[in-house]
């Protein structure tokens, strides 16, 4: 496995356990906050180095490949949704909120992120690992 998807399948182990762990803590302690928070930065800097060393591999592999081309439209098109709704959520639970709607935002995120998790393990690195 190289040294770029080890890294970024850690990360993904990381972001679901701070995102899992806040189930515990509630939206509206000190905690809580500290902890979207640095989910919420985990989640952004985890993109960017998808976007700078990942996707410029694949999206060059996409110039003479439809297979990969398809595979990266129907990703880029599920990610912004995903991205979207993060953000959100973020946003709206960033100064606190009502902890019952908070539990259930956060297993719809949780869960809509390990599915893209799964996803991206399985079909975008393995992808990777063949062109790298």
């Amino acid at each position: 496995m190289s040294d770029l998807i080890d890294r970024l399948k850690k990360e993904h182990r990381i972001l679901v356990e701070a995102l899992d762990s806040m189930t515990g803590l509630g939206v509206t302690s000190k905690d809580g906050q500290a902890k979207l928070y640095s989910a919420k930065e985990a989640l952004l800097a985890h993109l960017n180095l998808e976007d700078k060393e990942l996707y410029p591999v694949l999206r060059k592999a996409a110039e003479s490949d439809d297979a990969v081309r398809r595979t990266l439209d129907v990703f880029a098109k599920d990610m912004e949704e995903i991205s979207k709704t993060a953000l959100s959520f973020f946003a709206k639970y960033s100064e606190g909120g009502e902890s019952l709607e908070f539990a259930k935002e956060l297993g719809r995120l949780v869960g809509a992120l390990k599915n893209r998790i799964g996803r991206e393990e399985d079909v975008l690195y393995a992808q990777y690992e063949k062109l790298a």
